[in-house]
């Protein structure tokens, strides 16, 4: 089975910003798929965002129902109002948009993004195998979090005394380089893709349903936790797993230094020859920057700010 060539991205609430809106828009211009679909639950917004969506070649703007866009899902797993349910019990948006990607996955197949990601390159060579994600480096897992080993937790709160270090220095992401191997790579669900009907994103429908109620709406517990879980259970050579440097080139915290102004950018150095696209973390950190990001603000700072020179890479006639 091969991934089919669509890029679907979820969006929850009427405004989109135009830091989320370059994520769509460059994925339809670098991605080389055949189609990429914003799936939203709410009438976006009027705004030069989305009249840009709609005059970019190749990108759908679908209006879902969740109950209706999770209803095949139900279907194919027998669980009828399941996943309804939960998606309607859930505290956040984020952890509703857990639900959502997997189930577009389960039944429609294709790439699912984060709408904190800018593409940067093809993603047609991630389609030749049936499901694949991507890791990141992380300094506290689950099984870390949970831990009462006390070397165990001196070794990682070691790396995050580092992480913080770094985070902080100029040019710290080039420091951070010499501690990144002693992270963790821990499983990301904002990329991932799957053929039609994958046992993967099954099992992660049923295991979301199955998963104690107090257990559900915690923070990751449906995400990338689960998503952990998962792929360790997972049969030799089920899922292709990609490296880092693939999506996610500076980890959490350490990605604030996309954002942050610099003398010069030097994004050859920031970006690993892999890279295909960044996840820039909208959760860590960046909401100051992303009220700020506009075409005219990428293009004021593309000289000064990663950020921007990304955006100007992924887009250039901006």
């Amino acid at each position: 089975m091969t991934i089919p060539a669509t890029a679907h991205f979820c969006w929850i609430g009427p405004d989109l910003p135009w830091a989320y809106g370059f994520a769509v828009l460059s994925c339809a211009r670098q991605g080389g798929l055949a189609r990429v679909i914003l799936h939203h639950t709410d009438d976006l917004a009027p705004t030069p965002v989305l009249a840009a969506l709609r005059a970019a070649p190749g990108v759908e703007l679908r209006r879902i129902a969740p109950a209706a866009a999770l209803a095949p899902a139900e279907s194919a797993l027998n669980r009828p109002g399941a996943l309804t349910a939960l998606y309607q019990r859930m505290p956040s948006p984020a952890i509703k948009s857990d639900i959502l990607r997997t189930a577009i996955l389960f039944t429609e197949g294709g790439l699912y993004l984060d709408t904190d990601t800018l593409t940067l390159a093809p993603l047609t060579p991630l389609l030749h195998t049936a499901q694949f994600i991507g890791t990141e480096s992380i300094i506290w897992p689950h099984f870390v979090r949970v831990s009462r080993n006390p070397l165990l937790l001196a070794r990682y709160g070691a790396l995050d005394l580092a992480r913080k270090a770094c985070r902080l220095l100029p040019q710290g992401w080039r420091a951070f380089r010499l501690v990144e191997r002693f992270c963790f790579p821990g499983i990301n669900g904002a990329v991932m893709g799957a053929a039609p009907g994958t046992a993967l994103f099954a099992r992660a429908l049923t295991a979301m349903l199955d998963m104690p109620p107090l257990r559900q709406s915690e923070p990751n517990a449906l995400g990338p936790d689960l998503l952990q879980t998962l792929t360790e259970q997972a049969a030799p050579g089920e899922i292709t797993i990609h490296p880092p440097a693939l999506f996610y080139p500076l980890p959490p915290e350490i990605s604030q230094h996309w954002f942050r102004p610099t003398r010069r950018v030097r994004l050859a150095a920031m970006l690993p020859p892999k890279t295909r696209l960044v996840h820039w973390y909208a959760s860590v950190r960046s909401k100051p920057y992303v009220a700020e990001i506009t075409p005219a603000f990428v293009r004021a700072h593309a000289a000064t700010q990663p950020y921007s020179a990304l955006v100007l890479r992924a887009l250039p006639d901006l």
